[in-house]
């Protein structure tokens, strides 16, 4: 019972962490325009991974996707690549966790369901590191341009979809080594009456005697 809960709450953290991760994707605010120094703002500057857009001092949004896939900056194409992967990852890491855990009716025997189970935390370790590695890499470059004195076109700040990605991953990291400790606690105690029955059968043989052989000599049997 102890294994199935600590399956339950491995499964709901690295869910939790899987949805914070598919949501940072499409959210609008990666980078802010800063107002650092300014004394009047008459417009925001945002982008996520697909757009770049300004807000004007009345609240309205005049925003335009990147033409281009292949003009784009490198570190984009990067992000982009590491947050679908993330999102696939977390997809098939909650299947697996579904069919592998010891609370639900499918997936086969106990080595079975176990095995999908430790292969649904590998799943969601990998989400969480492509999540991670993607939201830091954009971070890096925002705080390069910022506190770069050369650099004189617009800075920005980090946007609030970067706090949500990490926080995610977090969740999705802690949430697949829980697992990897509740199968480990698993594996033991199944292999606890093998090896009771395999001394029992071994206390089973008979032993060996001593004979007293034509040449003086013992040999067992």
């Amino acid at each position: 019972m102890g294994s199935m809960g600590t399956e339950i709450v491995a499964f709901l953290l690295a869910i939790s962490g899987w949805i914070l991760v598919s949501s940072t994707l499409p959210t609008d605010y990666w980078k802010v325009s800063s107002v650092d120094g300014t004394v009047i703002t008459t417009a925001t500057f945002w982008s996520n991974l697909w757009k770049t857009c300004v807000t004007d001092s009345t609240g309205v949004s005049n925003c335009k996707d990147f033409p281009s896939m292949l003009a784009l900056d490198a570190y984009i194409q990067v992000c982009r690549g590491l947050m679908i992967a993330a999102v696939c990852l977390g997809f098939f890491g909650a299947f697996l966790a579904l069919v592998g855990m010891k609370c639900t009716k499918i997936g086969g025997s106990d080595t079975t369901k176990a095995r999908l189970a430790v292969l649904s935390g590998f799943h969601f370790i990998l989400c969480g590191l492509c999540c991670m590695s993607a939201c830091s890499i954009y971070a890096r470059r925002i705080t390069a341009d910022f506190f770069d004195p050369l650099f004189v076109a617009q800075k920005f700040e980090l946007g609030a979809a970067l706090f949500i990605g990490w926080s995610g991953s977090v969740l999705c990291i802690i949430g697949g080594f829980v697992f990897f400790l509740s199968l480990s606690d698993g594996f033991s105690l199944r292999q606890v009456p093998i090896m009771t029955n395999y001394i029992r059968d071994l206390n089973q043989f008979p032993q060996k005697q001593p004979a007293q052989t034509h040449f003086g000599r013992n040999a067992y049997v």
